[in-house]
């Protein structure tokens, strides 16, 4: 089975109507280009979701005005010149087989086969329980019988409600309630992992060898089904620059091998005319690197056929200087000390507390009850994580062997959010006091001003501080220490809540006194803090949280993996290993806002005389360099960590520790 290294992915999306296909694809001078760039692994459409195929197929539609077998010429290409080739299906989307087999379509609750808006590209949804099943595995028969692939990448696999006959009919059977919401979802969702295995099963059975990955089923759903994963994360074309630290963290716990999805594109797949800068398309490509994920690059071929010599060339500079690092990368594993429990869902709390620590140069995993949990020394549960049996459980193995926790909100209470779990030592006693906001009006709006939520710092946290009322601009909880739990920090009352009585607008709300009621508690080594700040943090950045997060941290938890001094707050860091020794990445970037909706990388930053310490946990580290290049750093050892000063970072820099 080929292992995917440096990848490049092609949309090729073509309308039936387009007059030209493939008529200067020149499958030798694309190849040829691949190999410069040290390319060992394509993604290609053998169908797109237009329903168009690109081979000589007996199953499907041959696009209308390709003249030849482009897929199939490619392969043998690709095989000549050792590229491994994955041929992509769109499984969720076949918009000309739909068009000519409307009960192939799924029929929506609301009654619809064609959904608006027509110009997007979800009209047309495909049903999993139809003759559409069988169609798509004969697809896929035909594919890998006739074709040395490497794999397939089934795009578009989501899950959507369908009321057809055949659904209809299975739900009844099965005493599925089909007029419940919820219940045709789950079985939506079960047809998807179904026809999703189905598929595993069809295209192994033809080569047992075979690379599969089902975009759209959930990473987790995947752990019998898929034999990789890939995270699709164009951060200028929708995603942003939030969501890739986030799943990188978490998918790389899952036990799979994972590919980070760029894009070349300005804006998203289509953008024929859009080019990324070159700091920031190999700022995605560093970032999953120093984060354990190998890299693929999304491009969308002209449907004629002709070269994009300036997206090649991008590639290649990237590509190459990133290639020197490969005996660092090659079976490197992430190095961390630290945890953020979640379930499934990761919204604001989740994107905050993931940014913050990062920020903070913290070493640690997303993890669920499904991932292969480490040693950690300290776990964060973000602001309303309901804990699972099995989290719970862990949570709790966890604790008895001594390690820590910080946890927010309603994080470490029981499903039904009456009582916290006994070890953390407080008594739930009902929410904040609520904002009144009477006669609201629906013409303004009230983000921009802040909600009352005061408190202050104890002694024992106040360390960097503003020695003043702080808010943190979210309602929390009401809790009461039990027996042995100490209060770090006290809330503070405000006049009156922010509301309008008739008269006057109460925006103005300052703090009144400090209240006897906890903010943050502590019992051994189980802080909690009464009020949602990792979701504060991610929708208003206020600094002094994460300030107060980093007490914290540095009263749990006072030896982290990684200390620094002289990199900005924008600067990420993290570590992998191998065996004998450790590489640190530092990167220094800033995505900027732009205009309207465009978050922006043109150059890489620069930082001087970097300092930079890793904990030894026991080795002997006997020297330290720079790498690619191999530049000697000096090295100093020193109650328990390793010292370097790291002369320039521009962009990025890997330190490597050798044992």
């Amino acid at each position: 089975m080929h292992k995917p290294k440096w990848a490049i992915f092609y949309d090729f999306h073509t309308q039936p109507d387009q007059p030209d296909v493939g008529e200067r694809f020149d499958v030798e001078a694309a190849t040829d280009k691949w190999k410069e760039c040290g390319v060992d692994y394509v993604v290609f459409h053998a169908r797109c979701n237009l329903g168009m195929a690109y081979y000589d197929t007996k199953v499907g539609i041959h696009h209308p005005s390709l003249k030849y077998d482009l897929f199939g010429k490619l392969a043998e290409a690709c095989r000549k010149k050792n590229i491994a080739l994955t041929a992509y299906l769109n499984a969720g989307l076949s918009h000309e087989e739909g068009l000519l087999h409307r009960d192939w379509c799924a029929l929506t609750p609301e009654g619809y086969t064609y959904v608006p808006p027509f110009m997007g590209h979800w009209t047309r949804h495909m049903c999993y329980n139809t003759g559409y099943t069988e169609h798509l595995l004969a697809m896929i028969r035909e594919v890998a019988s006739n074709y040395p692939v490497a794999g397939f990448f089934l795009d578009c696999f989501s899950v959507h409600e369908c009321i057809g006959v055949e659904c209809i009919r299975e739900m009844k059977a099965k005493g599925i309630d089909w007029s419940d919401k919820n219940a045709r979802y789950e079985f939506a969702h079960m047809s998807q992992i179904r026809l999703a295995k189905k598929i595993r099963d069809t295209a192994l059975a033809a080569r047992p060898d075979l690379l599969l990955y089902f975009n759209g089923v959930n990473f987790e759903d995947q752990k019998d089904i898929g034999t990789y994963l890939e995270y699709e994360c164009l951060p200028t074309g929708g995603w942003g620059y939030e969501q890739l630290p986030v799943y990188a963290r978490y998918m790389r716990t899952l036990g799979k091998p994972v590919l980070n999805m760029t894009g070349r594109f300005h804006r998203s797949w289509g953008d024929f005319g859009g080019i990324r800068t070159e700091p920031s398309l190999e700022y995605d490509c560093m970032a999953g690197i120093a984060n354990g994920m190998r890299t693929t690059i999304g491009d969308h071929w002209h449907p004629r056929g002709d070269m994009n010599n300036e997206v090649f060339d991008l590639i290649k500079r990237i590509y190459g200087r990133l290639q020197k690092l490969e005996p660092y990368i090659d079976d490197a594993q992430a190095l961390t000390d630290t945890a953020v429990v979640v379930n499934r869902d990761f919204g604001d709390n989740v994107l905050g507390a993931v940014r913050m620590l990062a920020e903070l140069k913290v070493q640690f995993d997303v993890v669920t009850s499904a991932s292969q949990w480490k040693d950690y020394r300290l776990l964060v549960i973000p602001d309303s994580i309901t804990l699972d049996d099995d989290l719970a459980k862990k949570v709790r193995a966890h604790i008895a062997k001594g390690g820590a926790v910080i946890a927010s909100g309603t994080s470490g209470m029981d499903a039904q959010k009456k009582e916290f779990f006994d070890e953390w030592g407080i008594t739930y006693t009902g929410e904040d006091a609520a904002p009144d906001i009477r006669f609201e009006s629906t013409t303004t709006s009230n983000y921009a001003l802040p909600y009352p939520a005061y408190f202050r710092a104890g002694k024992t946290l106040a360390a960097g501080l503003p020695d003043m009322p702080l808010n943190c601009y979210v309602r929390g909880i009401q809790v009461t220490p039990g027996k042995g739990t100490e209060i770090l920090a006290h809330c503070m009352s405000s006049y009156f809540p922010r509301h309008w009585d008739g008269e006057h607008h109460h925006l103005y709300i300052p703090p009144e006194n400090d209240i006897d009621r906890a903010f943050i508690t502590r019992k051994g080594n189980i802080v909690h803090i009464t009020h949602p700040i990792f979701t504060a943090y991610h929708q208003s950045a206020p600094v002094p949280l994460k300030q107060l997060v980093a007490n914290i941290m540095a009263m749990l938890h006072p030896t982290p993996l990684i200390r620094t001094e002289n990199l900005p707050s924008f600067a990420r860091v993290t570590v992998t290993e191998q065996k004998g020794r450790r590489m640190v990445y530092m990167m220094n970037y800033v995505p900027e806002r732009r205009g309207a909706s465009v978050d922006m990388i043109e150059e890489a930053i620069e930082s001087r005389d970097v300092k930079l310490s890793i904990r030894n946990d026991g080795r002997t580290v006997k020297k330290a360099y720079l790498a690619p290049s191999g530049e000697k750093l000096d090295l100093t050892v020193k109650d328990g960590y390793a010292l370097v000063t790291v002369p320039i970072v521009k962009g990025w820099a890997v330190v490597v520790f050798e044992e």
